[in-house]
Parts: structure tokens; C-alpha cells; sequence
């Protein structure tokens, strides 16, 4: 025995509560990976009720609504769904990078996993593939990964610490 305590998150999603931010833009890409996103949820022990979806224009403002929904605690993890294409989009580059740095900043900032479920492909092709297509589900995918987070935040007791939100109030500090 070498001492060393190993610790992976369940995915049993039974009691947990998920935020789902879903970008409209692309929604012929986005609406399947939302939907692999709810079953995979719902087979995982999740409760419909426990799933509040939110949909928002586009990709690059993902990030701003899963920080404010995450924020609130009411949350054990936020999904951003998105899709970004490059064939599609002529800021590709820049909204491909401000939703995951953006996403990234807002689990960061809130101490709740903020999942990054946003797909970027070089064209509509491989984004029907990933959206259900020979790819699987992305969606699916990022559902598993928010729950796992989730769980291993649970099970460190690694409940929110915010760093800074809530500064002005004088019971924080």
C-alpha cells in the first residue's frame, strides 16, 4: 500500500441540479446535442426537474449566463451547448476562443463546473456527425462529464468558494 487516496467523481446524477446554456445559433446542430445532453441526464438519474435549459443567441454568450446561473448556487454544474463552424462563421477563430475562454473563466470565477459541450468543426458535416452522427453525441458526452465534475466536487467537499464574487458584502470577508 503505497498510501495514496484515489478519488473519481459517479456518474450517478441522482440529486444533482444542472444548469443547460444552449446556443441558438446553429440550433440544427445544437437541439441534438441539448437532446443527447437531457437523455443522457435522464439516464443517469437526473430528474427533468432538476434540468433548467436556457437558450441564448450564439456561442460567445455561453460564458456570461453560465457564470450568472452558476453564481446563484442553485447549481451543481453548468452545460454550455454550442456550435461553431468554421464554413459557417467568418469570426470563427474568435468566437471559438472567447467560448472557451469564456466558459473556462466562469468556472473559475464561480467555483461550480461550467462544462464546455460547444463543438467547433471546419464544416456542417462534422457537425451532424458530432451531434449524433458517426461521432456519437457530444452533447451526451459533456452531460457524463458535467456529472462526474460534479460528484468529485461533492465528494472532496469542494463546495463554491467564489474568490471574488460577492466582494462588497462584509460578510465575506
Amino acid at each position: 500500500d503505497d498510501g495514496v487516496t484515489e478519488h473519481m467523481g459517479s456518474i450517478d446524477g441522482t440529486g444533482l441540479k444542472f444548469g443547460v446554456v444552449v446556443a441558438r445559433f446553429n440550433d440544427l446542430i445544437t437541439r441534438p446535442l441539448l437532446d443527447g445532453a437531457i437523455d443522457t441526464f435522464l439516464r443517469h438519474g437526473v430528474k427533468g426537474s432538476d434540468v433548467d435549459v436556457v437558450w441564448v443567441p450564439g456561442a460567445f454568450e455561453l460564458p456570461l449566463i453560465a457564470q450568472q446561473m452558476a453564481a446563484t448556487s442553485k447549481y451543481d454544474a453548468i452545460l454550455c451547448i454550442g456550435a461553431v463552424i468554421r464554413g459557417a462563421t467568418t469570426h470563427y477563430d474568435s468566437v471559438a476562443g472567447a467560448a472557451t475562454n469564456g466558459t473556462l473563466t466562469a468556472s473559475l470565477n464561480t467555483c461550480v463546473p461550467c462544462i464546455f459541450g460547444v463543438i467547433t468543426t471546419e464544416n456542417m458535416e462534422q457537425a451532424f456527425d458530432r451531434a449524433g452522427g458517426k461521432a456519437g453525441n457530444k452533447g451526451s458526452e459533456a452531460a457524463v462529464t458535467a456529472i462526474e465534475t460534479a460528484n468529485v466536487m461533492k465528494q472532496l467537499d469542494l463546495s463554491p468558494k467564489p474568490l471574488f464574487l460577492n466582494m462588497d458584502d462584509p460578510e465575506s470577508q
